[in-house]
């Protein structure tokens, strides 16, 4: 399991930099692994979320059929799984409805709640709301945003789950900015900062020179790298 250390060190980077470091270190990820649809992002000025997933599917459309005995039972069990360690955490929650969003799992008291046990933030497809009440530093990026709750209820927790193309399973480490969320693979962690690093080398051979008055196509085609390492 990679160091608390390590994990902080990635918040350093935005989500589309991790991606780029995947694809260098696990080739075999180019195409999986990260979200593919667009998301609301509640405050695109916070840090990347980074963290192991705590998961759960949700809708609001409909009661949940459960009596109340069970129902508080499946909320006690679904709040102990997203207390579980090693922390921090990342929520990453399904919303399965018909229209998804329908109804809002997320505002004020589900947010503060969800900090105070130790995630940094939420990845869902759902509807998020109280936007202007949200916990403080406490990340969100969703589907749509919802004025209700509707009869919003947990289905079930700490199972696989799918956000926007994103296959996440309960324990992944979960990157997220508002550009999007990516699984980093385990193994991977430990050298994405000097896979960083290289590329962000190779990157400024075109960057820099790209910004000078007298660049042209000419000059493009001599520091192009023929194996594609500098995009």
């Amino acid at each position: 399991m990679p160091e608390l250390i390590e994990l902080a060190a990635l918040r350093e980077f935005d989500t589309p930099t991790i991606c780029n470091a995947i694809e260098v270190i696990a080739p075999e990820r180019r195409v999986e692994g990260f979200t593919t649809k667009p998301f609301i992002c509640h405050d695109p000025a916070l840090p990347p979320m980074v963290g192991y997933a705590r998961t759960a599917k949700i809708m609001a459309t409909e009661p949940s059929g459960r009596n109340k005995a069970d129902d508080l039972e499946t909320r006690i069990g679904y709040f102990s799984h997203i207390a579980e360690r090693p922390t921090p955490t990342v929520t990453v929650i399904e919303d399965i409805d018909d229209p998804v969003g329908f109804g809002a799992h997320w505002g004020e008291v589900n947010s503060n709640v969800h900090k105070g046990l130790g995630s940094v933030g939420v990845v869902t497809n759902g509807s998020i709301r109280d936007v202007d009440m949200w916990a403080e530093g406490f990340g969100a990026i969703a589907g749509s945003l919802s004025p209700s709750h509707g009869w919003v209820h947990v289905v079930e927790y700490a199972i696989p789950v799918e956000v926007h193309g994103m296959v996440v399973l309960p324990g992944d480490i979960i990157h997220a900015d508002c550009h999007g969320a990516v699984v980093i693979p385990e193994s991977a962690v430990s050298a994405i900062k000097s896979t960083v690093e290289r590329l962000e080398k190779a990157e400024a051979r075109l960057i820099g020179p790209s910004q000078q008055p007298e660049f042209d196509i000419e000059e493009l085609i001599t520091i192009l790298d023929p194996d594609g390492r500098d995009h």
